[in-house]
Parts: C-alpha cells; sequence; structure tokens
C-alpha cells in the first residue's frame, strides 16, 4: 500500500510535495481558487470573454473539490450531471447574450450546482468525529461556494424579471459583482450593500440566503465546540 504523504521516510519536494498538498488538502485549494475568482472579477468582467474565464475557474476549482471530497461514486457523477450542462449554457449565453433563455438555465443550473457542491463539503465536514486540517478549509470553502450559488440564483431572478434588484448604478440589471457583493453581505449577516432587493422573489431568495447563512454558522461553531470537547475528555 502506499503510504501518505506525511508517513513517507522523507518529506517530498517539487512536485511530489503539491501533488501531496493537493491530495491531503483538496479543500485549501478549492477556496484559494473561489477567493481568486473573487479577486479577479472586477478586472475581467467587463471584457467580453470575462465570465466565461470566471465561470470556467469557479467549475474547475468545485469540481475538483467535489471529485475529492466525494462520499459517494454517485455524488461526482451528479455533479457532473448539473455543472457540465450548466458550463455549456454559461458559455452559450456569452455568446449570444440576447438569448434570455439560455441565460436563465445557466445561472439557475450554477445555482443547484454550487448548493449541492455545498451540501457535499458540510456532510464532509460531518462524515467523522474528528476534525482534520482539511475539513477546517472545508468550513471556508463551503462558505464561498455559498456566496457564489446565490448569486447565480440571484442571476437568474432578474433575468426573468428584470428590475428585481435595485442599487446606485442605474439600470434594470446589476452586474455579477454588485450580486455577489450583494450575497456575501447577506450570508454573512452584515446587510452592507448598496443593492436591493424590490421584488417579491428577489425579497424571498434573499430570506432563504440569510437564514441559510444564520444556520451555517451555527452549525459550524456547534461542531467546532462539539470536537473539542469531545477531544478534550478523551
Amino acid at each position: 500500500m502506499t503510504k501518505a504523504w506525511y508517513e513517507l521516510d522523507s518529506r517530498p519536494t517539487g512536485t511530489r510535495y503539491w501533488a501531496a498538498v493537493v491530495r491531503k488538502q483538496p479543500s485549501a485549494i478549492l477556496v484559494s481558487i473561489q477567493l481568486l475568482a473573487i479577486l479577479l472579477l472586477p478586472w475581467v468582467e467587463s471584457a467580453y470573454w470575462g465570465r466565461a474565464v470566471i465561470t470556467s475557474l469557479s467549475l474547475v476549482a468545485v469540481t475538483f473539490g467535489i471529485w475529492v471530497v466525494r462520499s459517494t461514486p454517485g455524488l461526482t457523477w451528479l455533479a457532473l450531471l448539473i455543472g457540465l450542462p450548466a458550463f455549456i449554457f454559461e458559455v452559450w449565453s456569452v455568446i449570444d447574450e440576447d438569448n434570455t433563455a439560455v441565460a436563465f438555465l445557466a445561472y439557475f443550473l450554477l445555482a443547484i450546482f454550487y448548493m449541492y457542491v455545498a451540501y457535499g463539503l458540510v456532510a464532509y465536514m460531518f462524515a467523522d468525529s474528528w476534525v482534520t486540517k482539511d475539513e477546517m478549509f472545508a468550513v471556508g470553502a463551503a462558505f464561498t461556494v455559498l456566496l457564489f450559488a446565490f448569486a447565480y440564483l440571484y442571476g437568474a431572478i432578474q433575468t426573468l424579471a428584470p428590475g428585481s434588484f435595485v442599487g446606485f448604478a442605474p439600470g434594470e440589471h446589476r452586474s455579477f459583482l454588485e450580486l455577489l457583493s450583494f450575497s456575501a453581505a447577506n450570508l454573512a449577516g452584515v446587510g452592507l450593500s448598496d443593492i436591493a432587493a424590490v421584488e417579491p422573489q428577489a425579497r424571498a431568495a434573499v430570506i432563504l440566503e440569510q437564514l441559510g447563512g444564520a444556520l451555517y454558522v451555527a452549525m459550524v461553531i456547534s461542531r467546532l465546540v462539539a470536537m473539542a470537547v469531545m477531544r478534550s475528555r478523551n
């Protein structure tokens, strides 16, 4: 049997070292790529190819994370079944900007895909009685995945009902960066945003995200506290 990287007689270097890090801490790679996508978004969003680049980066990251932390073989299969069509529709919507149906399908499928990934990460964190380093990174990864999930859901809503979200900038459509910032404000519970939901469907989605953010923080804190108590007792 091949030894784990931390059981080797000598510490791996170069390519072997980074391959070992990817195998042992995939959630760290996942959250890093998600944060990189957020940092790149202001620079590439205005470009014609920008949204496809960000979507490709995020989908690669999340698909990679799902592949590593999956609990059953069906998890990756289902994620790919949702994710690949979502990516195809997303690229299609970039090429054909006036096709409302394609844009809605792209946003909606991406929202479902990211929510499914978040579920997989949460299940991964609660799968055993010990908190590993990768599970700690999974806490942040699941949060960023939910962040993108609701941003895509808001994009789907405003595609069908323009004007669902209003802000200081004129127009009926908010940019994806604006929706992502709005999603972060709701998920984190800070409520600081220049965007507001004004249509019923948009407000309902905001309520779900606010509740989800509060429940996620409560679950994570209770999980970490319970594991700390169990470790101290043992």
